[in-house]
């Protein structure tokens, strides 16, 4: 026989083998939830009146939930508000004039920055946070030494005056937060004041993230003190290590072992990759083309592995980068008519899947005409309780598939791929055990 046609039939014979069958009872849990390709959150920074006045109806009318990572402190009847924690800032301010700010005094004179006891102070603080972040610590020093000495000479004008998104979001009470929660909205914490983290020393990083939490806690009940975004987006490690303690899910870094992150400052777009999961960041801009955006959301429709997170913060002139409802409305359109492929749902929900998927155990078994199967997990189950989506291969003579767990049940006509008959549905993790039969 000539060697490259046998050469080519040996290869054509690779391409032609059938797949393997699934015996009946084999069952997964799918990527995500009901078997979609892939994820999308809608997710708002600062909770300014226009996030629910404006963009909230269009979400509303098509049915999409979203996350809010609102600042607790302007949210009327909050209890807890911004303030220094540590000794009189008197004693911080007369220091300054002898001793110039280094590494030994930053964090405690960039957190005390904004409570001085004068307006125009809080944008110091802000800055100089930034300069340190970034490794700018010369500069950040300087600036303290500025803002200190202006102080000394009665440079401001006496009073408090907090940053502009503490002042956008004014207005929103949490009776309307609980409202919304009704409505299938998730509420998280974004900070009391939305202040400058990587310049503040740990009293005053816990003050801001543990009131906020408890904040919420009183207001809104333990489901809604899952999710927090540190303000900026800033993924330092300091911070991030203080702030893991305190709340389960973070938007800033997600450090998992099956996770791939992409943050919003990257060029990157997903691709070849060897974890579970990718999770995507992108925010977009006054600047960003609308093709562009609804490219981000074709890239996690095509994939199978994608959790695209969007950030947005303004709306209609309120607001960081304010963004226009009419764009949002027809972009929040385009995301409603993908969701053959892709599960919109909140930053909250979707870690939680995640985190269940990879920490849940299946096993199942067949006898009688029925196959039932057991699906467990070890996480906290206040915290992971969401359903999980099974994949359960059934024989190929059924053609309904009753589908039982507690009192809980379901009936499904089974679908098919190339590995046989299988039913996708709903399960309870560390629930009563679960019985398929055939009808």
């Amino acid at each position: 026989m000539n060697r490259k046609f046998f050469f080519l039939v040996l290869i054509t014979g690779l391409y032609t083998l059938p797949s393997i069958a699934q015996t009946p009872g084999t069952t997964t849990i799918t990527e995500w939830q009901y078997g979609k390709n892939g994820a999308v959150s809608l997710t708002y920074d600062d909770a300014s009146r226009h996030q629910f006045t404006r963009a909230l109806p269009v979400m509303e009318r098509l049915k999409l939930p979203a996350t809010f990572f609102v600042i607790t402190g302007p949210i009327t009847g909050s209890k807890y508000q911004g303030k220094f924690i540590g000794r009189p800032v008197g004693d911080i301010i007369k220091e300054s004039a002898t001793i110039p700010t280094s590494d030994q005094n930053f964090l405690e004179r960039c957190s005390a920055a904004g409570y001085l006891g004068y307006k125009g102070t809080i944008s110091y603080h802000t800055r100089a946070g930034g300069m340190y972040d970034s490794g700018r610590k010369e500069k950040a020093f300087k600036l303290m030494d500025s803002l200190y000495a202006k102080v000394r000479n009665g440079d401001f004008p006496k009073g408090y005056e907090p940053c502009p998104e503490y002042t956008q979001a004014i207005g929103s009470t949490w009776d309307d937060f609980r409202k919304d929660a009704a409505k299938g909205y998730e509420i998280a914490s974004h900070s009391i004041t939305h202040a400058t983290m990587p310049g503040m020393d740990e009293a005053n990083i816990k003050y801001e993230l543990e009131k906020s939490k408890e904040e919420i806690l009183k207001q809104m009940g333990p489901k809604y003190t899952f999710s927090a975004e540190v303000p900026y987006g800033y993924e330092n490690e300091r911070v991030m290590q203080i702030a893991y303690k305190i709340y389960p899910a973070l938007r800033n870094r997600m450090p998992e072992p099956w996770l791939k992150e992409i943050d919003r400052s990257s060029r990157k777009t997903p691709g070849p990759n060897n974890k579970d999961y990718v999770q995507w960041q992108r925010g977009a801009t006054t600047k960003t083309p609308l093709p562009l955006m609804k490219s981000w959301v074709d890239t996690a429709y095509n994939r199978n592995d994608t959790w695209l997170v969007l950030v947005f913060h303004g709306v209609d002139s309120l607001g960081y980068e304010a963004l226009n409802s009419s764009l949002l409305d027809e972009y929040f359109q385009y995301i409603k008519g993908k969701q053959d492929k892709l599960w919109v749902t909140t930053f909250g929900d979707a870690t939680r899947y995640m985190r269940e998927r990879e920490a849940a155990k299946t096993a199942s078994s067949e006898s009688n005409g029925k196959i039932k199967v057991t699906l467990t997990h070890g996480l906290d189950k206040t915290q992971y309780y969401l359903p999980l989506t099974l994949k359960t291969y059934v024989p190929a003579n059924w053609k309904l598939v009753h589908i039982e767990q507690g009192k809980h049940f379901t009936t499904k006509k089974p679908e098919k791929d190339d590995k046989g008959s299988y039913v996708l549905y709903q399960a309870e993790p560390n629930g009563a055990g679960i019985t398929l039969s055939a009808r």
